[in-house]
């Protein structure tokens, strides 16, 4: 099982938590949501629980539930600014379907 992120995504969080002033890395999820089945979940992580899987990239952590992970392995998160946008991207190979605003998916 494997997560990759890239340096873009890994600074991005690295200023979060510094802004934030505390935290050990960022919680990646799913959960069941919108028309197409799942979304995507982001919060800070302050200590890591039994259950969780922990990808280090970049000097960041990247913490995941295990039983999440068949839904996201092999997945790349990336930061990316297209005009005045910016947001973290998923690219994961996992996904079959996703729905017309791009909020959901399924696997």
């Amino acid at each position: 099982m494997a997560i990759i992120l890239t340096e873009k995504a890994a600074s991005q969080i690295k200023k979060q938590l510094e802004k934030r002033g505390k935290g050990i890395g960022l919680k990646l999820g799913v959960k069941k949501s919108g028309c197409s089945g799942y979304a995507y979940a982001l919060e800070y992580a302050d200590q890591l629980q039994e259950d969780e899987t922990v990808f280090e990239e970049h000097g960041v952590k990247l913490i995941v539930k295990q039983e999440d992970l068949p839904y996201i392995d092999g997945m790349e998160l990336d930061y990316r600014r297209e005009g005045i946008n910016e947001a973290f991207r998923f690219n994961n190979p996992n996904v079959k379907a996703t729905c017309g605003c791009g909020e959901s998916f399924s696997v």
